[in-house]
């Protein structure tokens, strides 16, 4: 039986021992700072989201992630559900959670009641003269270098230890759907990207990817920013201060999304992504095979130590 259905991921949750360098590395990956004090930075898109990283001051590694609920109400039928309780949520905005601890021993939450922060301004869309049609005239095209602007989170990956295991406790609590089923056998799945039960509302084709690797690990997290353009100047601006590309660019085949895979000072994945596929919940699953999984429309192959 259902619990809920989440609307969307919220954040990611990390412990670094140094949060000038984190902010540092984030701002240069494109997000703005919501609030920081001496233990905790909070760092937002130009979204209406409080916040979608947080740093806690610690030992470095991955803190756990959290999903947006529709309201306080269905958090109440949460924790009813998992024997637990809401409580306030620190932080931007402030809010109500319930936490969990999944399978693997992640930490997950689920919130709800947030304030929204003032949504910042992307810069403005210039039409593309392309082979089919042209539509912008006696204007040149400029992108001015820096940052690339992140607009949210989009999805997170885990690796974890039993896929099926997995699969029936996010689906039970958050109503996940699957959208692609990557089939290694007709009797065994690796994983399967899943999305949000919006009914008639588009949703992305992922917000939450499970691999059943057998060891429980962080994969990447996914953040959504303007454009291609936006996306080439992001890869530009982190390529010049040399910080640790992953995998990128080029255009995935599940999700279609253009990537460009990046590490945090402590080895964290985190991805920018443009222009990814929207699915209804009528629109149903599908399987998919490993080659799809790790190959390109085009672009640079998935490296070897990709998640390592």
């Amino acid at each position: 039986m259902i619990t809920t259905k989440v609307d969307d991921i919220a954040f990611v949750r990390f412990n670094a021992p140094d949060l000038d360098a984190m902010e540092t590395f984030l701002t240069d990956f494109g997000l703005t700072r919501a609030h920081r004090d001496a233990d905790t930075l909070y760092m937002r898109g130009a979204d209406g989201d409080p916040y979608y990283h947080v740093t806690h001051k610690g030992e470095p590694g991955f803190a756990g992630l959290a999903f947006e609920a529709k309201s306080v109400d269905d958090l109440q039928k949460l924790a009813r559900e998992n024997d637990t309780k809401v409580e306030p949520l620190d932080g931007p905005g402030g809010g109500h959670r319930v936490r969990l601890v999944d399978p693997n021993g992640f930490n997950v939450e689920a919130v709800a009641g947030r304030t929204p922060s003032p949504a910042q301004t992307l810069p403005d869309a210039t039409p593309v003269n392309d082979g089919r049609i042209k539509t912008r005239h006696n204007a040149f095209k400029r992108t001015q270098p820096g940052a690339a602007h992140v607009k949210r989170l989009g999805h997170a990956v885990l690796n974890v230890k039993d896929f099926r295991q997995s699969e029936q406790w996010y689906k039970q609590r958050f109503g996940f759907i699957t959208s692609d089923e990557i089939k290694l056998s007709p009797e065994f799945a690796l994983g399967a990207f899943m999305r949000c039960d919006r009914g008639n509302q588009p949703a992305d084709h992922h917000t939450l990817f499970l691999l059943g690797t057998g060891t429980p690990k962080f994969n990447h997290a996914a953040f959504e920013v303007a454009d291609l353009d936006d996306l080439m100047k992001g890869h530009d601006l982190l390529k010049s201060k040399s910080y640790t590309p992953e995998w990128g660019i080029g255009r995935h085949i599940l999700g279609s999304q253009i990537f460009d895979y990046w590490r945090d000072p402590w080895g964290h994945t985190l991805e920018h992504w443009t222009d990814g596929d929207l699915m209804t919940a009528d629109w149903g699953s599908r399987e998919a095979t490993m080659q799809d999984l790790m190959g390109v429309q085009w672009g640079m192959q998935m490296p070897a130590n990709m998640g390592g």
